[in-house]
């Protein structure tokens, strides 16, 4: 149900009903048997349709993977835009988005491990133009909030590409092992300690 809340938000509406069952039960196959084992017929009976509507609104594998890594990008950019609006200031907007992708990974932990497998899957397909204009976008509407901000001089010696490494580094690669469960506490429980971290490391 979380990941067809999440896909309801990007794709909207009654037309889109039948996109949203395919990505759901790709998701789901992806994660239980592997990206490159997954096959269109498994995802086709999964979804209880046929090869010619997955073509018809993915053209292919590589398109459900990539609209599936979108979207969750694109979710995942949304919440973080929302925090951010309702802070002001470097340090607590960094509080805010650390709180915001742990929340977000909590939530959706299904998409969390799939953004994390199918990195390198759609960096190297047909789709990668695509990514990158997506990227393009949600690194512009950072940017702006950023020039909003009257401290921003801060960040000036930073390039906006590796900003947001710098600031979720030590939080992703927490989630990371709480996804693989190479640890059992919740991230949510070191939100504070992991915002204090990135804040200081920067001083």
């Amino acid at each position: 149900m979380q990941n067809m809340e999440l896909l309801e938000r990007i794709f909207k509406g009654r037309r889109a009903l039948l996109k949203r069952q395919i990505l759901e039960c790709a998701l789901t196959e992806f994660l239980r048997t592997g990206i490159a084992a997954t096959t269109i017929e498994m995802i086709c009976d999964q979804a209880d349709t046929s090869i010619g509507a997955i073509y018809h609104h993915f053209k292919n594998k590589e398109g459900i993977i990539a609209a599936l890594y979108i979207s969750a990008l694109t979710d995942q950019s949304e919440q973080r835009l929302q925090a951010l609006s309702q802070v002001q200031g470097i340090e607590r907007g960094i509080q805010a988005v650390i709180q915001s992708y742990i929340d977000w990974v909590v939530a959706y932990p299904d998409f969390a491990r799939f953004l994390y497998a199918a990195h390198h899957t759609v960096q190297n397909s047909d789709f990668k133009e695509e990514l990158q204009q997506s990227n393009q976008q949600r690194n512009q509407e950072l940017k702006q909030w950023l020039a909003q901000q009257a401290d921003i001089s801060q960040l000036q010696a930073i390039p906006l590409e590796l900003l947001m490494s710098l600031i979720i580094g030590p939080t992703e690669s927490y989630c990371r092992s709480w996804l693989s469960s190479r640890v059992h506490t919740s991230p949510k429980h070191y939100a504070a300690a992991l915002a204090i971290y990135t804040v200081f490391s920067r001083k």
